[in-house]
C-alpha cells in the first residue's frame, strides 16, 4: 500500500511517517517498481502502536524502547513497566508544575480588580524577575 493508504489506516500523517523513517524510528519500507514506498500491513500496525504511545506522551526515544521491547519476543514485563512508571514519574512531574504555574496565575488575577485603572497585579507579576527565572519554571 502506498503512504497516503497506511496513512488513512494508521491515523499518522505522511509527513509524519516520513519523520519517524528519517529518525529511524520505524523501518523504511522497499519501494516498488514505480519508485514508491510500498508498505505492509506490519507498518501499519507498528505506526498504530507508536501512535498510541505518542498519544499517551511517550517520546520519540521511548517510543523507540517501547518498539524494542515490543519485538523482543524474550522481553520482561517489568521492563516495559519501568518505562511506564518513568513516564508516569515524568507526567507527575509536569503536573505538578502545571498546579504551581496555575496557583500563581490565579493569585494574580485574583488580586487585578478589572477595572479600567492602568495598575494590574498580573503585568506587575509577570514583569517580576522572580516569576521569570528559569529556576522558578525548571
Amino acid at each position: 500500500m502506498n503512504i497516503g493508504e497506511v496513512a488513512e489506516r494508521s491515523g499518522v500523517p505522511p509527513k509524519t511517517i516520513r519523520y519517524y523513517e528519517e529518525i529511524d524510528l520505524i523501518p523504511a519500507p522497499a519501494r516498488g517498481n514505480n519508485g514508491y514506498r510500498a508498505y505492509t500491513d506490519e507498518a501499519v500496525h507498528t505506526l498504530r502502536f507508536v501512535a498510541s504511545a505518542r498519544n499517551l506522551g511517550f517520546t520519540v526515544e521511548q517510543c523507540r524502547a517501547l518498539l524494542a521491547l515490543y519485538r523482543d519476543k524474550g522481553r520482561a514485563s517489568a521492563d516495559v513497566k519501568r518505562v511506564a512508571n518513568e513516564h508516569i514519574d515524568e507526567i507527575d512531574h509536569r503536573i505538578a508544575e502545571l498546579q504551581a504555574m496555575r496557583k500563581v496565575l490565579a493569585d494574580l488575577a485574583r488580586r487585578c480588580h478589572g477595572d479600567d485603572r492602568p495598575d494590574c497585579p498580573i503585568i506587575d507579576g509577570l514583569s517580576d524577575a522572580d516569576l521569570s527565572a528559569p529556576s522558578k519554571r525548571s
